[in-house]
Formats: C-alpha cells, sequence, structure tokens
C-alpha cells in the first residue's frame, strides 16, 4: 500500500467516510451527549457494523471512534483511566473492519478531536497542559498503527497549532491532518478568516489542512477555496456536515440529499482537494454517491468558484486615530485623586426610579462615582449597562460597569464591549461573575471562553487599539478604563500576587479590593508583593469598604461569604452595640477607611441589601472628598 501523502499525490481525491456519532446515535439510540467513545470497548460490534457500511460504500480513509477519546472529555463520563485502551480499541476495530472486507489500499486516520476546555488566555489551560494530553492519545493511536492523525472539528486555532506540534514531537513520521471548523460568517470562533487558518495550520507542520463540520457542501467549498489560495501549496481536506440540523422527534436530522453530495464530490475533485468526505449527518449512503461520482469519469457538475479578495482582509491593527476622550476616573487615577464609588445593584424590574434616587443621595454625599454590578448572586435583574447609561443620562454621574466573563461567549463579550461604548460608558470592573447555580436560575449557561485577565487583555490590547480579538478593524478604538479585581486578605497571599500580576500584565488599570477589616493584613500583603515582584504596588486600589448593619450580617459576612474574614474585636462591638448596630457599623467603616487611606488610592463601598443610607452616612463622615 503506498504511504497516504504518496497516495494524495494521485490526481484522484481520497475518499474518507463519514459521521460516526451520528450513525451510533441512529443505531443505537443513545442520548446525542452519550460516550460514544467507550463503545469501543463496550459495544464493539455497532462500531465494527459502521466501519463494514461505510467500507462497502466505498470509502478509502476510515476514521477511529476516538473523536473524543481525551482523558478531558473521557473523565466526564469516568472513563478517563481507560483513555489508552479505548484507543487503542478504536484502531483495533477499524483494522478487523478492513481485513473482513477483503480491501486493499484503505487508511486508518486516527480520530481526534478538542478538549473542551479553552486555552489561556481564553480558558485556564495551558499549553503544556494541553499538549500532554493530547500527547496521552497521540502515542496510544500512533503505537497502535494509524496511518495518519486527523485532527477535526476544532474551533480554536491555538489548541489545533498545539495539538499539531505535539504531534509532529510525539509521532514525526504520522501524516496530520488538521482540520478547522467555522461559523455562518465564515469565521472561526474568535474571527479568524480561512487565509488566516490555512496559514497558520501549514506554518505548524500540518500535511494535510483543511475543514469540516461547519455548516453544508456550499459553506465548506466556499471556505476550502479560501484556503487554498491562501497557501497554493497544500495539499486539503473538506469534510461537511449534510446541511445544518434539526430536531426530528428527538433525533438530529440532517437536509443534505445522498445526490448532492456527490456534486459537491465531483467539484472538490475539480478544485483539486486531496482529501474529500463527511461529517456530522452523513451515512453510507452519502459516501457511497461520492463514490460513484468520483469514480465517474463523464460525471459533470457546476464548480462555483468563489472570488477571494486581498482587500477583504484587513490589517493586523487599525490606523484609526484615538479620538475619545478617557474617563473621568481615568484622569483622577492619573492625577493620584482618591477615588470613592459605590456599588449598586439593578432592580428586578424594568422601573429605575428608586435606583436613580439612591444614586443622587450617594453624589450628593460626596461620591466621586457608583459601580454597578452585572446579575449579583446569579439573581435575575435589570441590564446593568442599561443601568449605567441611565444614571450617567439622568445625573450625570460617572459609572464603573461590572463586567462578568461567565456565561458570556467571545462573540457576545466583544458585542457587548462595543455595545457599551457606544452608549457612552467607559469604566469597567472585569470578574468572574456569580456561579448560576446559586441564583435564581441555576440550569442556566454558566459557560464562559475567557477569563478576566484574558478579557482585560482583550480589552486594553485589542478593543483599545481599534481591533477584535481575530485583528479586525473595529473602526475607532475603544478608550475603556479597566479595573480587576483583588483580596487583599487572601487565605493564599502568594496565589492572590500570582493572579494579579497576570492581571498588570494584561493591562488592568486599576483594582476593587474584596472588604478588609483588619488593616494589618493589607499592610502584609503590600509587604509580601513588594518581597515577591522587588517593587511596590503601583497600581490605584480602591479598598472595599462595607458597613455592617446587624450582628447576624456580621455573623453572614465572616461565616459564609468567600474572603470575608471579620476579627473577633469587631464582631464584639457589633454584638455590643445592639440596636445601635448599624451606626456602629457606619463608625468601624469610617475607621476603617481612615487607617487604610494612606496606602491605598480610593473606597469601594458596598452597601448590603440596599442599604445605601449607610453608605452616604461613610462617605459624608470621612469627607474623602473634601
Amino acid at each position: 500500500m503506498l504511504p497516504l501523502l504518496k497516495r494524495l499525490e494521485q490526481p484522484a481525491p481520497l475518499l474518507a467516510d463519514g459521521a460516526m456519532g451520528t450513525m451510533i446515535h441512529a443505531r443505537v439510540g443513545s442520548s446525542i451527549d452519550a460516550c460514544f467513545d467507550s463503545y469501543n470497548l463496550t459495544h464493539p460490534e455497532t462500531v465494527l457494523e459502521i466501519h463494514r457500511a461505510y467500507l462497502e460504500a466505498g470509502a478509502e480513509l476510515i476514521e477511529t471512534n476516538t473523536f473524543s477519546a481525551n482523558r478531558v472529555k473521557l473523565a466526564e463520563h469516568g472513563y478517563e483511566d481507560q483513555t489508552a485502551a479505548i484507543n487503542r480499541a478504536g484502531v483495533m476495530l477499524a483494522r478487523q473492519a478492513i481485513s473482513e472486507s477483503g480491501r486493499e489500499n484503505v487508511y486508518i486516520g486516527g480520530s481526534i478531536g478538542p478538549l473542551g476546555m479553552g486555552l489561556i488566555p481564553y480558558g485556564r489551560l495551558k499549553p503544556e497542559d494541553a499538549a500532554a494530553i493530547f500527547r496521552e492519545q497521540i502515542t496510544a493511536l500512533t503505537e497502535a498503527g494509524v496511518d495518519a492523525l486527523v485532527f477535526e472539528t476544532f474551533s480554536d486555532l491555538d489548541e489545533l497549532v498545539v495539538a499539531i506540534k505535539t504531534a509532529k514531537e510525539s509521532a514525526p513520521d504520522v501524516p496530520v491532518i488538521a482540520e478547522m471548523t467555522f461559523g455562518s460568517d465564515d469565521r472561526t470562533r474568535i474571527g479568524f478568516p480561512p487565509s488566516r487558518v490555512a496559514k497558520e495550520l501549514h506554518g505548524a507542520g500540518a500535511d494535510v489542512i483543511g475543514v469540516n463540520c461547519s455548516g453544508g457542501p456550499a459553506q465548506i467549498s466556499r471556505v476550502i477555496q479560501a484556503m487554498m489560495a491562501a497557501v497554493p501549496e497544500a495539499r486539503t481536506s473538506a469534510m461537511p456536515n449534510a446541511g445544518f440540523p434539526q430536531s426530528v422527534s428527538g433525533r438530529m436530522m440532517y437536509p443534505a440529499t445522498t445526490e448532492y453530495f456527490g456534486d459537491f464530490a465531483a467539484a472538490l475533485k475539480a478544485l483539486g482537494v486531496h482529501i474529500v468526505g463527511g461529517c456530522c449527518g452523513t451515512t453510507p449512503a452519502h459516501i457511497a454517491s461520492m463514490r460513484a461520482a468520483l469514480d465517474d469519469p463523464n460525471r459533470k457538475t457546476t464548480v462555483f468558484r468563489v472570488k477571494i479578495s486581498r482587500a477583504a482582509e484587513p490589517p493586523p491593527e487599525s490606523e484609526v486615530p484615538d479620538t475619545v476622550p478617557p474617563s473621568e476616573l481615568a484622569r483622577k487615577l492619573a492625577a493620584g485623586e482618591f477615588v470613592v464609588t459605590v456599588e449598586m445593584a439593578p432592580p428586578r424590574s424594568h422601573n429605575l426610579d428608586k435606583m436613580v434616587d439612591n444614586a443622587r443621595l450617594l453624589m450628593d454625599a460626596g461620591a466621586s462615582m457608583v459601580d454597578i454590578a452585572d446579575s449579583p448572586t446569579a439573581r435575575m435583574r435589570v441590564s446593568a449597562w442599561a443601568a449605567c447609561h441611565l444614571l450617567e443620562n439622568r445625573l450625570g454621574v460617572e459609572t464603573i460597569l461590572h463586567f462578568p466573563t461567565r456565561g458570556r461567549n467571545l462573540l457576545r463579550i466583544q458585542g457587548d464591549l462595543l455595545g457599551a461604548h457606544a452608549l457612552g460608558l467607559r469604566n469597567l470592573f472585569v470578574t468572574m461573575g456569580d456561579p448560576t447555580r446559586i441564583g435564581d436560575y441555576p440550569d442556566a449557561n454558566d459557560h464562559f471562553d475567557i477569563p478576566p485577565s484574558g478579557l482585560i487583555r482583550l480589552t486594553k490590547e485589542k478593543m483599545n487599539r481599534g481591533v477584535d480579538q481575530a485583528g479586525n478593524s473595529i473602526g475607532t478604538p475603544t478608550r475603556f478604563t479597566v479595573g480587576c479585581a483583588l483580596n487583599m486578605a487572601a487565605p493564599d497571599v502568594d496565589h492572590e500576587i500570582d493572579v494579579l500580576q497576570k492581571k498588570i500584565a494584561a493591562g488592568a488599570d486599576f483594582a476593587l479590593g474584596q472588604a478588609v477589616f483588619d488593616p494589618p493584613r493589607a499592610e502584609a500583603f503590600l509587604k509580601r508583593y513588594q518581597e515577591i515582584t522587588g517593587e511596590p504596588l503601583r497600581l490605584p486600589v480602591l479598598m472595599g469598604v462595607l458597613p455592617l448593619y446587624s450582628l447576624k450580617h456580621a455573623l453572614f459576612m465572616h461565616n459564609e461569604v468567600p474572603g470575608v474574614t471579620i476579627p473577633q474585636p469587631i464582631l464584639s462591638r457589633i454584638e455590643a452595640a445592639g440596636d445601635r448596630a448599624a451606626a456602629e457599623g457606619v463608625l468601624i467603616a469610617q475607621e476603617l477607611l481612615r487607617t487604610l487611606r494612606p496606602i491605598i488610592q480610593g473606597a469601594y463601598i458596598i452597601p448590603s441589601y440596599g442599604r445605601y443610607e449607610l453608605a452616604a452616612q461613610v462617605i459624608d463622615a470621612v469627607k474623602v472628598g473634601a
């Protein structure tokens, strides 16, 4: 049998198989979220039957049933300790099916999918950790004897590049087929066009570059032509879904006909694509139709060639001048002025009159601005940026918009940033956000594409320079001043300092600190920061100040709120105050603020349960604005 790459030098494309998961779902009736990879061990005959069907249809490349057989994905179903066994079994079943068919010149592709965890800065997985996870699966597949490694359905370009490089280091003699998936706009999840994807995959060392999954054949044809234009010398592959899926009686159905796939195969042959096949929704019938089309020398088809416009791809950096003035907060921080902000929670109603009245109270007391929480404690509330916009327009007060990453994908994040800026909002406090499981809707989406440090970097290094994450121009740059979270009383101070350094490196302009009731802990934090970094903390810190209003409140904060520790002397003072606990809480907050003022640049007052009158008393009594 010719080595795979030699086979690809022939004029006719190599025909791969179609969907595995779709076929298992149809045959067994398991949930589409089931661990299909484990069927290599638990239902081997089902996997064999599917391989046999694709071989009978004329496939020359069959992929192992190992798409999600990495340690991370398998752990979701309790199979992580069987990672190597599942991958080896997948290769064995493919080889057995080929042997039983009597076919020659059939190749086995080791299927490898994404890990399902974002890489830094859009997730918490370090590239070296991702490489180790990929290496385990790559080793199992290559030792079992695959003819190629097929990395497919990747939406994160950086993750796929890590996978390719790991494969080239671990198994340099095994060809690598690397395929990305694209959205309906022919862009990756974070906005990269096919041309950039093609160049990076080829540059990373992939032997074959291409596209799979995505939409149907029409989109795949557009994308693969753009990739071929960007890297004309590259070998290419194209494996589309059978159109866009729809749920029918609990099963996922795909509309593209087998005849349509035959036309598609003939068109890709005319374009010069090296490997063709199918992805989600495709069946042996689709592959058989493609086989017939590829083998028919008289097959006529229409090739819709795509005009590739070089001018359509924007420069990596916008040259639009920065004409947006900085915020008042940015000005105050740069001038070293003491800043006082008060956190406000939007109402659970579209009537914001009471919120406006409370904000007016705080401004009259001397607050520099207010910051608006976004769905605090995961409770449904009116949009935070709508509340900010209303307050700025009605009262002329500047606001700080809390901007959690939780529950937002990267597309929504960038759209929300542009929307906030269009509304005139200039200050952001980037945070992870509260988990939905503690709120009104515990089953709501809790996913996030990017951690706080990554969002800070995106805002400061991309949006504020006039481009989105993918390098596409957004016109005039944004002018956000971005804050981060800080807990000076964290149990693990060194870890908190490490996280803070990442946020500073990403471009944070200031920090909103968790409430501190023990000033020596804040002083110790600053001392330790200088010991570790060799320099004092220069990031402006607006220290959290939380007025206690009852013993019950104090005990709750001390015992149930992570990161908050209230010393016993303060608890005793609140208890002794009895009915005057709220007044004592204000007095304690004033004392803490006076003590901390020499080492901080502002106060971040956090009134619990809407007790804004207590916040006003703290501001008025301390007269920090004088």
